[in-house]
């Protein structure tokens, strides 16, 4: 279609310096001499330039056909000027744009597949788990032994259940699918909400909670702020011995507002520190019930709300998680 077009109008050009020329030659011969040269030399420039812009159609195709088949390592940039040029760099721009898409959802996926292989992981110790005790109340006739076998079939169910719960929460704040509902927030609120889901376990392990923070307000979502402290406290817990102590202080300076949870446990080995809020991150002296996933989530959770946590440990001493809440947007 595109080569007819150029032949027609080439045909045309050609028609139509020739009755120019011959006209001219009626009139005058030298007029129509300098006619046909005229005409001549613009048609040839016509083609050149005809020839060029056909060759710059065909190289800009092959190269975005070689961009379908996912190769994006030829370079078409050049520095020249003109309208041409300005497409092509723009074009370049484009496929380098779609190429850095392209290479983070590899990465994307990749990263849902180790996710999902960690998931399948966690998930399978407690349904094995599960599957031996049930296979065991089989054959248990006595009432005491089906009883302690059902008390660790519930165990499992809830360690099952508080994984599917989070992993859930996870996935809506990786999606951003979750609205914060921002208001003015005591933190005195929100470490005696959090305590007291843990006040069972506390008394069984008898730690001590030693509150001697001054209380503030800052500026967040109750319910999500609660969700996070409640995996930090939870955290310091399970590595904190019988007889153990929980401390909460604060401090507030005219930047931030901070709260400190420590605990007097076995502390986390400075290799496995800077990697503790990674997801399925599982320690050195890791307990044998966690996923890898609880400080992550309050990580994730408190960086919505324009907040930092950081951690210092040290073995045998226990460790100190400190969150930050801004007075201002940083």
């Amino acid at each position: 279609m595109r080569k007819l077009s150029f032949k027609g109008f080439l045909g045309l050009a050609v028609t139509v310096g020739v009755l120019f020329t011959a006209v001219n030659l009626l009139i005058d011969f030298k007029c129509g001499v300098i006619s046909a040269v005229f005409s001549a030399v613009l048609l040839i420039l016509f083609a050149i330039f005809e020839i060029g812009r056909t060759k710059f159609i065909e190289n800009i195709n092959n190269y975005l056909s070689v961009v379908l088949q996912g190769n994006y390592s030829f370079d078409i940039g050049d520095n020249f000027e003109g309208e041409l040029s300005i497409l092509k760099n723009n074009i370049y721009k484009v496929v380098v744009m779609l190429k850095s898409t392209n290479d983070e959802l590899k990465k994307e996926k990749l990263n849902l597949a180790q996710s999902l292989a960690d998931i399948t992981h966690q998930l399978k110790t407690p349904l094995t788990s599960i599957t031996v005790m049930t296979d065991l109340m089989e054959n248990e006739e006595m009432s005491e032994k089906r009883s302690e076998l059902l008390g660790i079939i519930k165990a499992q169910t809830d360690k099952m259940n508080w994984l599917t719960v989070t992993l859930l929460k996870l996935s809506r704040l990786d999606a951003d699918a979750i609205s914060f509902n921002f208001t003015n927030i005591h933190v005195s609120d929100i470490i005696d909400a959090s305590l007291k889901t843990f006040q069972p376990t506390l008394d069984i392990k008898n730690i001590t909670v030693n509150k001697n923070f001054t209380d503030f307000e800052f500026n967040g979502d109750s319910a999500w702020t609660a969700e996070a402290v409640k995996n930090i406290i939870k955290n310091c817990i399970e590595h904190t011995d019988e007889n153990g102590e929980l401390t909460i202080t604060s401090k507030i300076t005219n930047i931030y507002s901070e709260l400190v949870i420590s605990d007097n446990g076995c502390g986390i080995d400075s290799e496995d520190l800077p990697h503790i809020f990674e997801r399925f991150y599982h320690g050195k002296n890791a307990s044998a019930d966690s996923v890898g996933i609880g400080l992550n989530l309050a990580k994730e959770i408190l960086s919505k709300q324009r907040a930092e946590i950081s951690c210092e440990s040290e073995l045998g001493k226990g460790s100190s998680f400190k969150i930050k809440f801004y007075k201002g947007i940083v």
